[in-house]
């Protein structure tokens, strides 16, 4: 199934992932309050929330902090934004899930979102891997 994206969503995804070069950057991908969660019906990514790259060894590896993700979960669960995946750039990659991305994969439906050399693509977490997602700007 594809996904929407905002216009804005897809320019702070490039910017925040310039930012943080040669690091990279990382947070999650909200959709609007009161809206579907993942993988309920066609998922409209309207926000992100930033995060500090808790990794060891951010330059090739990212790790959300753990406190921003039960922030995020907490607000949905009292009528906040839904949070309907991750992001994560590749500094010196592609816009594709990494070997170290599909040993994580957890099969949880979420989308995920990878931005490298200027591009960015959105996935969706099979937990044997990733499938590639059409998406639509709006």
């Amino acid at each position: 199934m594809d996904i929407d994206v905002t216009r804005e969503v897809l320019e702070t995804l490039h910017r925040l992932a310039v930012a943080a070069h040669p690091q990279e950057c990382c947070g999650l991908l909200l959709g609007a309050p009161g809206s579907r969660t993942a993988g309920e019906g066609r998922e409209c990514i309207v926000a992100v929330r930033e995060s500090a790259n808790v990794d060891p060894d951010p330059a090739i590896r990212f790790a959300i902090d753990t406190l921003i993700l039960l922030q995020a979960h907490k607000a949905a669960r009292h009528g906040g934004p839904p949070v309907l995946g991750y992001y994560h750039s590749h500094p010196t990659g592609k816009p594709v899930p990494s070997v170290t991305d599909c040993e994580h994969s957890t099969g949880d439906c979420r989308i995920w979102a990878i931005v490298a050399g200027g591009d960015v693509a959105f996935w969706r977490d099979r937990g044997n891997g990733f499938d590639p997602l059409a998406f639509q700007e709006v």
